[in-house]
């Protein structure tokens, strides 16, 4: 069971929360559950229309809540990412960064940066700089990057698998290592008015978990439990640079490493 989420009635704006893939099973629960707080403001990150409309109406009509809405980026665009931080207005309380993808072959964006990479890494990486300022303006604000205990296998020279043959479990391995380690580096830079945390969400039965070869055993609120948890609970206030799953603080050994954090961080920069 899913436990009940604290409101924030105590605020007389709407807490503005902000997330991605949110059309995916995960996404849309995470979506649908923040939602359900009192005085919430949710907005979407959707790349298909058609996709956003339909959740967006379920959404409102599951929980009451007129304040849903959807933004149409592929944050495996930066272009897209920076037109939506650009367009953006009022201010920005909680961003969860949930997208991603892990396509059987390899493919590359229009920036011919290679697909995993630039959504499940770039995207998150993008999203919390672009962004950075109006979090910053609005906090105290909060980032929750959707990692996984699925990770390992980060090589800093080949992170685009130009080097290696592509395998999408080996690249969706490592960009969820590279969103583990990425948490601990902005947590650092942008402590104290915006706390970043990375979780594992669940072992839900997704599109994404079907293409790396995956069923699941839970549900998709139970894999959106720690992610909402930690965008609206203290402890994701109290805590930064830290690693959850299933609402336990976990030891992440990839963020033991300093100087291997610290050059994934100048790599990602120099996508810029």
């Amino acid at each position: 069971m899913v436990a009940s989420r604290p409101a924030y009635s105590q605020v007389n704006e709407p807490r503005v929360f902000l997330v991605t893939g949110a059309t995916g099973a995960i996404g849309k629960a995470i979506a649908r559950q923040l939602a359900d707080i009192d005085n919430s403001r949710v907005v979407l990150v959707c790349r298909n229309q058609q996709k956003a409309e339909r959740v967006i109406n379920d959404i409102i009509q599951s929980s009451q809540n007129p304040n849903v809405c959807y933004i149409l980026a592929d944050i495996s665009r930066h272009p897209e990412i920076k037109k939506l931080a650009a367009q953006w207005s009022g201010p920005l309380h909680v961003l969860i960064n949930n997208a991603a993808v892990t396509p059987p072959t390899r493919q590359e964006t229009p920036e011919s940066i290679e697909l995993q990479f630039a959504t499940n890494v770039l995207g998150y990486f993008r999203l919390v700089n672009e962004l950075s300022g109006i979090l910053k303006a609005s906090a105290p604000a909060r980032v929750i990057n959707v990692a996984s205990y699925w990770a390992g296998g980060l090589d800093i020279n080949d992170l685009e698998f130009k080097r290696r043959r592509y395998n999408n479990d080996k690249a969706y391995r490592q960009s969820k290592q590279a969103n583990r380690m990425l948490s601990i580096a902005f947590a650092d830079k942008l402590y104290p008015d915006i706390t970043v945390n990375a979780c594992h969400p669940g072992d839900v039965n997704s599109r994404l978990s079907n293409d790396l070869g995956f069923g699941g055993h839970e549900t998709p609120d139970q894999g959106a439990d720690t992610p909402v948890w930690l965008a609206t609970d203290n402890v994701g206030r109290e805590k930064t640079g830290c690693y959850f799953e299933h609402r336990r603080e976990v030891t992440c050994p990839f963020s033991l490493d300093k100087q291997a954090v610290e050059n994934l961080y100048n790599a990602c920069v120099s996508y810029a």
